[in-house]
């Protein structure tokens, strides 16, 4: 599949780091360090703009390395870029460590991933249709 992309920053293009990869590291695009404070959350720029076809979206999500190591994640995880949208793509970090962290413009702040995605219709019932497993929610499986 091809994606319309137009790049402003100084970074090159979201590239797959390895061969089977499911997302595309994207970088920060700023003109200096920005410093996330504990529990603090910023809006960080990309510099990118994306033209997604009908039936996709991209999905943002935190990057592993930065959540285990620097306790970094996105706040609306994963977030949704709607294929109508053609604003720039800005990553909504928030530092879950007691440190300090400093960003910096090319530093790979998340990954996005391009999904197909379904429209539904509902269809209002009354009763649904019974399973083994019922209405048991959170836990209702068992630990582990």
């Amino acid at each position: 599949m091809t994606i319309r992309i137009i790049n402003k920053s100084k970074n090159i293009l979201p590239a797959y780091e390895t061969a089977h990869a499911a997302g595309m590291d994207i970088r920060a695009d700023i003109d200096g360090p920005v410093i996330l404070g504990p529990m603090e959350r910023k809006l960080i720029p990309t510099g990118l703009f994306i033209e997604l076809p009908e039936g996709f979206e991209a999905q943002i999500r935190p990057r592993s390395g930065l959540a285990f190591k620097h306790g970094i994640s996105i706040v609306n995880s994963p977030g949704t870029i709607d294929a109508d949208y053609r604003g720039e793509i800005k990553v909504l970090l928030i530092n879950f460590s007691q440190e300090l962290f400093s960003i910096n413009s090319g530093d790979r702040i998340a990954q996005m991933i391009i999904a197909r995605h379904e429209k539904v219709e509902w269809d209002e019932v009354e009763v649904l249709t019974e399973t083994l497993r019922g209405a048991g929610g959170y836990g209702h499986t068992g630990v582990g």
